[in-house]
């Protein structure tokens, strides 16, 4: 009862806060006093050109004696993220000397120069904030928003000279957003900014003396509030150059509530173009959607009321449509165990994406819980592997097959087969650019026994089920002597019809597929899973509609093998999404290195083979119940 009214109670407050706040459920605040230690965390280099992230101590920075890893989950490690321990800060401090960095070697200029070309971001974390750049939106509204991380460095030249030489961001300057307690003098961290100027972030210290514990620099002292901008010669990256690395910390009172704090992080630039182009979208979808559904069932009515009235044999040797293919409408398609295998993985796929987007509407999956999405994602799969089996095996039986073991042997090892070995290449080409994206060899061995150890036991629990079921008994027998099917029209004819049917169900999703493949590739939060849902039940109609409609069209020109092509017409939509992806490739992405881009395509081939088996299993589903009812509608001698 309690949980149950927590549970209520979150929803209500998600709902009452939607337009002010963003809460995030699981996610305890803490309470800071003055004085109190704050840990920064560093966790990667990232860059939106090369897709490939890095261990922040990659590159030569200041590191502490021991680096201590910070508690991870199975997401963060996939999605490439190792949080580590860097210095301690507390209260407000300026130009405090972290460390330097003597005789800079070749290796170590190389690396920071490469990572300079391809501008990577420093990713920070304190109170599990991220650090963020704070820039003007794009649209000249007053409000500001984040960039994620702070540049490595900068490319420039010196006053006077043509040659363009490397600078890097040394001196680094924080500002901690808090909110107070009037009455406990407490404060919780609301914001984490870094002020980026490129010619006060790169300073080329100098001092008389070096001594570690008080260094005394002559480029700037603990008196030091502001430096302007010029007063001093920016830090070049070369071999044998020495690089000290400074910070200041400044504290600033802010009105913004604990449960407000990512709101910032959470704006998005196009907001206005997002939300008009979603509505229009979904107006569209619901028009035509609409407009199938109607003329659907005023025919069908027509057709069965018409059917139901021919009595006599001379009339019924007269019919035409679908109804002269009864006797071979529910014949078994060829390749019938295959139809079962995907039918089921679809299945699988379709439990995992909805669950997740109920644990994610309810805020569970927020951007403040790191790798939360993609660790539910996982899991879930895993144990959706007793519905796969269920429905395989209840497809395979209704097909008379009798070797259900090994329908559920590939079942359970087609599709996950297929995917873990594209990932397999893709991690070892990860792992040969040095890239902390690449899943240790321990995370993998524990994919493996997720797969083998769970997933694939469950499969063969819901098959066993499936199986000792009695079979769906078909609505009409078939005939022994299969019919023959007449010439088809052009536009009747198979590719043409499935390459049709997917346009709808992308034209459905395609606008709201360029925000989450710029959440993706371009570093950015994703978080408006309430218009994700309603775009997802979206696909569901759609996919459902237009594999009916076509395959009443079919039946009509004595065409009855609808098994495969209602799964491929709801399936083809992911042709389309394929060719999108490699459209926002060319047209929004700045990947120039051959294996970044390899990796690109990998990951989006994945994604659509997986986008193919859920649409094609609820194309199918929908026509598999649209066939049975209009064939037990109709009286059949």
């Amino acid at each position: 009862m309690g949980r149950s009214s927590w549970l209520i109670a979150t929803v209500l407050l998600l709902i009452s806060s939607a337009a002010h706040c963003f809460y995030l459920p699981g996610v305890a605040p803490r309470d800071f006093h003055t004085g109190d230690p704050l840990s920064i965390k560093v966790n990667k280099l990232s860059s939106t050109k090369t897709q490939l992230p890095y261990d922040y101590y990659y590159l030569k920075y200041c590191k502490p004696k021991r680096i201590e890893n910070s508690a991870e989950n199975l997401g963060e490690v996939l999605r490439g993220d190792r949080i580590e321990n860097s210095f301690k800060m507390r209260e407000e401090q300026s130009c405090v000397v972290a460390c330097r960095v003597k005789n800079l070697d070749a290796e170590a200029a190389r690396n920071f120069k490469e990572k300079i070309d391809d501008k990577y971001r420093v990713q920070m974390i304190l109170d599990n904030l991220p650090v963020a750049v704070l820039r003007q939106r794009r649209d000249g509204s007053p409000s500001t928003t984040y960039e994620h991380g702070f540049s490595v460095g900068f490319k420039g030249n010196y006053a006077g000279r043509k040659e363009e030489k490397y600078f890097i961001n040394n001196h680094l300057s924080f500002r901690v957003m808090y909110h107070k307690d009037p009455e406990t003098d407490s404060a919780r961290i609301v914001g984490f900014e870094f002020s980026y100027m490129p010619l006060v972030c790169s300073i080329n210290h100098e001092y008389k003396e070096w001594d570690e514990q008080n260094t005394q620099l002559v480029t700037c002292n603990k008196d030091t509030k502001n430096l302007p901008p010029g007063s001093t010669v920016p830090q070049e990256v070369d071999k044998d150059k020495e690089i000290v690395f400074t910070f200041d910390v400044s504290f600033k009172e802010s009105d913004i509530k604990w449960a407000s704090r990512w709101d910032t992080y959470l704006l998005m630039n196009d907001d206005q173009i997002h939300w008009f182009s979603i509505i229009n979208s979904l107006m569209i979808v619901l028009f035509l959607s609409g407009m199938v559904a109607m003329i659907m069932m005023r025919t069908l009515y027509r057709d069965i009321a018409n059917y139901n009235q021919l009595d006599t044999q001379d009339e019924a040797q007269e019919e035409t449509g679908w109804k002269l293919v009864n006797g071979d409408v529910f014949r078994a398609p060829i390749n019938s165990n295959l139809l079962c295998v995907y039918v089921g993985t679809g299945v699988q796929i379709f439990g995992m994406t909805l669950v997740t987007m109920i644990f994610a509407l309810l805020g569970f999956l927020s951007p403040s819980n790191r790798g939360g999405l993609m660790t539910a994602m996982v899991l879930l799969w895993v144990f959706m592997g007793l519905f796969a089996g269920y429905s395989s095996a209840r497809l395979y039986k209704m097909f008379k097959g009798t070797e259900w073991k090994r329908n559920t042997l590939k079942t359970a090892f087609m599709f996950p087969g297929i995917l873990f070995a594209v990932f397999f290449v893709l991690n070892a080409l990860i792992w040969g650019e040095k890239s902390s994206g690449a899943v240790p060899f321990g995370t993998m061995i524990a994919l493996v026994c997720l797969w083998f150890g769970i997933s694939v036991p469950l499969v063969f629990v819901g098959s066993y089920l499936g199986f000792k079921k009695p079979a769906d008994e078909d609505p009409v027998k078939t005939n022994k002597i299969p019919r023959q099917v007449p010439e088809q029209a052009w536009y009747m004819k198979p590719v043409f019809s499935i390459l049709i049917g997917g346009i709808l169900p992308f034209g459905a999703v395609f606008i709201e597929l360029f925000f989450i493949l710029t959440s993706i590739w371009l570093n950015q939060f994703y978080y408006i899973f309430g218009f994700l849902f309603i775009v997802f039940v979206i696909l569901l109609i759609t996919c459902a509609e237009i594999t009916m409609v076509l395959c009443y069209f079919q039946l009509c020109s004595e065409d009855y093998h609808w098994w495969w092509r209602s799964y491929l017409t709801a399936g083809s939509s992911a042709l389309y999404l394929l060719l999108y992806s490699a459209f926002y490739f060319f047209t929004k992405l700045e990947i120039t290195k051959f294996v970044s881009g390899v990796l690109y395509f990998g990951y989006m081939v994945i994604v659509s083979y997986a986008f193919f088996v859920l649409t094609g299993t609820i194309g199918f589903y929908a026509c598999f119940w649209f066939v049975r009812k209009i064939y037990s509608s109709v009286k059949i001698d």
